[in-house]
């Protein structure tokens, strides 16, 4: 009697016959390029399309309005010959170098500043994020509202503290050198927070025991960040720092919009003087070469990082 009942309440589940596309997504091969084809198809669209158009326009003499017929390398042999080009090419590797450098410093600092236990740890690390949170533009506006030689809030605090005059206010973007100093202190109030955060993830993941053994061996604090903290985070800030060279590389944004390139092209970069020239003139030929000027330096920049990065993690 049990084994008739067990019999019957058994329940047989009948398999529908699996379509083609089913039956095509059991095989893993196809599997994959099925969820990879989204990123490709993306990728293709903004990054190949983009690019491989650049290097069309690059090499004709194509305006706004007008197509051109092909001319070679003589886009990029006039560039050669461009002041302004000279002095952006300069422009961008000091602005990358100087910013980068300054990030990774005050970024450590911070980082291992918030490593520590204190009261309100979580609510400073929340708020740190604010200035990498904010958009670029909005903050930039407020940047350039703080930098104007009549309502600076800068020159304000330096007037009441009679450090300057009134006849002596300073131009924060009217000088080239103050101005080119002023992009990157907005670059660096943008990025220290990345920094900060990232390289804060990296310490905690260092163990305390390696610390406590350094220190019970004698080792002071600065003995055990050179020789225990700093080379297990050097491929951790390796990586941060490809990132921000690539992104502070191809600025665009924070400088056009607190100097579009002024005074006198002393800030100009590669991407504000590619659009100058592709957008603001209509030349899209010159602008495409500008642009595809970057590509060289940049991947020559990754390459260096990305060998050294190895390196570092098979030591």
């Amino acid at each position: 009697m049990s084994l008739l009942s067990a019999a019957s309440s058994r329940a047989y589940v009948v398999r529908r016959p699996r379509g083609p596309i089913g039956r095509m997504l059991e095989d893993e091969r196809w599997l994959g390029l099925a969820l990879l084809a989204p990123t490709i198809i993306l990728l293709g669209l903004f990054v190949a399309y983009p690019f491989v158009k650049g290097i069309e326009l690059a090499v004709t003499n194509t305006t706004v309005g007008q197509p051109g017929h092909f001319v070679g390398l003589q886009n990029f042999v006039a560039l050669w010959h461009d002041d302004i080009f000279r002095m952006a090419v300069w422009n961008t590797c000091l602005y990358t170098v100087v910013a980068t450098t300054t990030k990774l410093a005050l970024g450590l600092w911070l980082a291992l500043l918030l490593n520590r236990s204190f009261r309100g740890k979580a609510f400073m690390r929340a708020f740190i994020l604010l200035p990498f949170i904010i958009p670029t533009v909005l903050s930039t506006f407020a940047w350039k509202w703080m930098f104007d030689p009549t309502f600076s809030v800068i020159n304000y605090v330096l007037l009441h503290l009679h450090l300057i005059t009134v006849a002596d206010r300073i131009n924060w973007l009217g000088e080239p050198v103050l101005a080119m100093v002023s992009v990157i202190i907005v670059n660096v109030w943008r990025g220290v927070p990345f920094f900060a955060i990232s390289l804060l993830a990296g310490l905690q993941t260092i163990s305390p025991e390696l610390h406590e053994a350094a220190a019970i061996d004698g080792a002071r604090a600065w003995a055990r960040f050179r020789h225990v903290t700093w080379p297990l985070l050097l491929p951790v800030t390796m990586v941060i720092m490809l990132f921000s060279v690539i992104q502070t590389f191809a600025d665009f944004q924070l400088v056009y919009v607190l100097t579009g390139g002024g005074p006198a092209n002393t800030t100009q970069l590669f991407a504000t003087y590619a659009y100058q020239i592709g957008i603001g003139t209509g030349l899209l030929s010159q602008g495409a070469a500008i642009s595809l000027a970057i590509f060289p330096i940049l991947l020559l920049v990754v390459i260096v990082q990305l060998v050294y990065i190895r390196r570092v993690e098979t030591v």
